[in-house]
């Protein structure tokens, strides 16, 4: 019985997490890897991207635990979030918190590796996570902070690889919070309308009727940045043909946004991990083949 009662647990926790759903993890990942690739110019530190890798799947699940904490008199509101384990009772609020506190000391554990600027940065990252569960509740602009807690591993990844943070780390931290704006005001379109039932706040329901307007806007101002990135570390054409990938995709997205139905939209959203990954397919190939 014991053994059944644990892996219950387990279960729970593993729903919480939200690990069967890893496009959180692959959205938090790829900004990683775009500035640890460009930091080591293509040869990183293995130590490094060990850390931060298994560091990005601990606070991706310590963020899903803290927004639910935060969430739990919201989610059995809404449509796509009344089945979550705190929103059901299958976890209890007290044990969410501790479950947030093991994975914070986890990824701090993986951190005290690195040296004291990555470390104080990692200050940052937490404050970052703690606070954007709260931020739909005094500002129409959550998905900035989500993209500034999910763009601050950009400073990171640099200080542990050259133990400084250069002027294009915050370019691609810049184009991260871009990034994450962008996809995560499609995710809030899918909720749309239970948020301005319940009276949350998010980008989406700031755009309005301009939403695919803005976004168009906040794509093409994101791919500037990473273009100046490019034009910054001497990145060659098999680089701008990855952005020219990505920005198909974003081409896309927009085709699929463009109705505003709640299923399309959620593609969309879904859709920017492919984004991701054309962007790092670039780096890599420039520096493993084209002269990096």
């Amino acid at each position: 019985m014991q053994l059944d009662y644990i892996k219950q647990r387990l279960r729970q926790y593993y729903l919480l997490t939200r690990l069967h759903r890893p496009i959180g993890i692959f959205l938090l990942l790829w900004p990683m890897l775009w500035a640890l690739w460009i930091a080591s110019a293509g040869r990183p530190d293995w130590l490094v991207l060990t850390v931060f890798v298994l560091g990005v799947v601990l606070m991706r699940s310590a963020g899903c635990v803290i927004n639910d904490y935060a969430d739990r008199d919201i989610d059995p509101q809404v449509q796509r979030t009344r089945d979550r384990p705190i929103a059901t009772g299958a976890v209890a609020p007290r044990e969410a918190l501790i479950l947030f506190g093991v994975l914070c000391l986890l990824a701090f554990g993986l951190v005290l590796m690195m040296n004291t600027l990555t470390l104080m940065l990692a200050v940052v990252a937490l404050l970052l996570a703690v606070s954007y569960p709260f931020a739909k509740r005094y500002t129409y602009l959550p998905q900035v902070h989500l993209g500034a807690a999910f763009g601050w591993a950009v400073p990171m990844v640099f200080a542990a690889q050259t133990n400084s943070v250069p002027q294009i780390a915050w370019l691609l931290f810049v184009a991260t919070v871009l990034w994450a704006t962008i996809y995560d005001t499609m995710y809030a379109m899918v909720d749309r309308d239970d948020d301005l039932r319940i009276g949350v706040k998010s980008t989406a329901i700031l755009f309005g009727e301009a939403d695919r307007v803005i976004i168009g806007a906040l794509q093409l101002t994101f791919f500037v940045s990473l273009w100046l990135a490019g034009e910054q570390a001497k990145l060659g054409v098999l680089y701008y043909s990855g952005l020219l990938a990505a920005a198909g995709f974003a081409a896309y997205q927009q085709y699929l946004i463009k109705d505003r139905a709640p299923a399309q939209c959620f593609k969309a959203f879904l859709n920017n991990n492919l984004l991701g990954a054309a962007v790092f397919a670039g780096i890599v190939l420039h520096y493993a083949i084209g002269g990096g």
